[in-house]
């Protein structure tokens, strides 16, 4: 099972239930509460109420950054062409134990992209897992580093470029000199194809 988790920023201040403004800062804690990560995002008045100088860390404390949040963009309903961060969300929704070697590329091209940043890297029952933030959105990826060996890069790799050109679920290849299959209950000289 891996451990990919995905954690939104938050539209509100956990702490006041205030819905947060346009470039408004915000402060955000990351703790360890087992089974799973949790991700806390405060208003800067409740951070500043809750946290004095001298406060001890909470339980399970991992870290704490400081963010600016963007109101999100208007729904676009256009089709967009598979880009490595659709890509990544998608597998990290399919949970697919297979992908993880992937999912972890995905998210290092993506670094390099600078479209997702390193909060932190821990050490969670032997595995180094990287926790990224999407800026944009405030969007939290958990990735777990599937520990590549050099010999398997090569493969990913092509992995990879096969999933960007032709997505999760690619299109079904018919053989030359074969019939393309037709779906189930579709008419051909007026009589419906029977199920076999």
């Amino acid at each position: 099972m891996n451990e990919w988790n995905i954690q939104s920023r938050a539209h509100a201040c956990e702490a006041c239930q205030q819905s947060f403004a346009d470039r408004q800062s915000y402060h955000t804690l990351l703790l360890d509460v087992p089974p799973d990560l949790r991700r806390t995002d405060i208003c800067e008045p409740c951070w500043q109420k809750q946290s004095p100088p001298d406060a001890p860390a909470p339980a399970g404390f991992i870290s704490h950054w400081q963010g600016v949040y963007e109101a999100p963009p208007p729904v676009v309903d256009a089709i967009q062409k598979e880009t490595a961060e659709t890509l990544l969300r998608k597998l990290i929704e399919q949970n697919d134990p297979h992908h993880a070697p992937a999912g972890y590329i995905l998210a290092v091209m993506l670094e390099r992209k600078r479209v997702l940043k390193v909060k932190e890297q821990i050490l969670r029952d032997g595995q180094r897992t990287f926790i990224y933030e999407q800026p944009k959105t405030g969007d939290i990826f958990t990735i777990v580093d599937p520990d590549l060996h050099l010999d398997q890069l090569e493969q990913v790799q092509r992995d990879v470029a096969a999933l960007l050109e032709h997505g999760l679920n690619p299109p079904v290849v018919v053989p030359e000199n074969q019939p393309a299959p037709v779906p189930v209950g579709t008419e051909i000289s007026g009589e419906p194809v029977a199920q076999t």
